[in-house]
């Protein structure tokens, strides 16, 4: 298998060499000014990465969130591009909102946020800001998500993430690997978090990594973990003890996850589906399915909390299955106060 993949990244080679002839050049006339940065006249935070999904965006978003609407005192609003919805344009989420109207990770974090944190959707950043502040005049922060690459609107800093499992500087161009866009586009971030660190990360490892990245970039260098919360129901009847777990992903990496599952829990099966799956009524005889052929007592159905708000769209009020999902908290390792000295010398453009 190892020298199939090899053989295949051999072939994709070309085309990843054309691909990075493409983006290096649209950068570049970004870099010299031939293609239009705007500013605007509020604090513009980008959330994004290099790597094709999976350095957890979503959970970040929300951390920084509450940053900087409650330490920080702003007033927040949340713009991303809605990734994988039906609809086009600038759209508000509300409680009436679906993953098919705005995109799963937006309903995510809307659901999570509540009515107090604007959250909304476009394409085109660049018009969606004024739409956001035109609704919201208050808004004095903006944290856009997944926009690294949208370079029509200037931010005020550039926040990349990095998987630890698979950080960008091990990884090769689209179509041979994962990247977006060259490893050199790390250095127009201001700030890398490392995600999903182990919690017991030593110094020579944290060193190391730094050292890489450092190849690339100049900015500051942050470790993150992920904190899963006690499961919660959201469908079926509850189940006193949880001790085996029929994991249901749509996520485009469950490593962690996995890992963390069954260091808690029996895992029976593991459905794993595409990133941003659309599921169906198939999908769920599926589950449904398997949860019948196994010993009911004290099993359940996991998900991401990503998953879950589509789950959930497709689950009638009497499903006997019990589906919990897993919430999810995202944590900066050791140097939180560092950190938010970071962030507080970011001033407008």
């Amino acid at each position: 298998m190892p020298i199939l993949k090899l053989l295949l990244k051999l072939f994709l080679f070309p085309f990843a060499i054309m691909y990075d002839l493409i983006t290096r050049w649209r950068n570049r006339l970004y870099d010299v000014g031939q293609k239009k940065s705007i500013s605007f006249d509020v604090l513009v935070v980008n959330i994004g990465n290099l790597t094709v999904g999976g350095t957890g965006k979503t959970p970040h978003v929300a951390m920084l969130t509450e940053i900087y609407s409650n330490i920080f005192g702003r007033k927040v609003a949340i713009l991303s591009r809605g990734y994988g919805r039906s609809t086009k344009g600038f759209l508000l989420a509300d409680q009436n909102s679906s993953s098919h109207d705005i995109g799963d990770e937006p309903l995510q974090l809307y659901r999570a946020l509540g009515s107090k944190i604007p959250v909304a959707v476009c394409e085109e950043r660049i018009v969606g800001i004024p739409f956001l502040l035109q609704e919201f005049p208050e808004t004095d922060t903006i944290l856009l998500d997944d926009a690294f690459q949208h370079r029509k609107v200037k931010p005020n800093i550039n926040i990349l993430l990095c998987d630890y499992n698979r950080p960008f500087y091990k990884d090769f161009l689209l179509p041979a690997g994962r990247l977006r866009e060259a490893r050199q586009g790390a250095k127009r971030a201001d700030m890398v978090i490392v995600s999903k660190t182990p919690e017991h990360i030593s110094e020579e490892e944290a060193h190391n990594i730094k050292s890489e990245i450092g190849a690339y970039s100049s900015a500051p260098v942050f470790f993150s973990k992920y904190q899963y919360q006690p499961p919660q129901i959201f469908s079926g009847d509850a189940v006193q003890t949880i001790k085996k777990v029929i994991l249901v992903t749509g996520i485009a990496n469950s490593k962690y996850l996995l890992s963390y599952v069954m260091s808690q829990y029996t895992l029976l099966k593991h459905f794993e589906f595409a990133d941003h799956i659309n599921y169906s009524e198939k999908h769920i005889a599926q589950i449904r399915t398997y949860f019948d052929s196994v010993n009911q007592e004290d099993t359940v159905v996991l998900t991401t909390e990503k998953d879950m708000v589509k789950l959930n769209e497709l689950l009638v009020g009497d499903q006997k299955v019990p589906y919990y999902f897993l919430p999810i908290q995202c944590k900066i390792l050791n140097q939180e106060k560092e950190f938010l000295d970071c962030l507080k010398k970011i001033r407008l453009i």
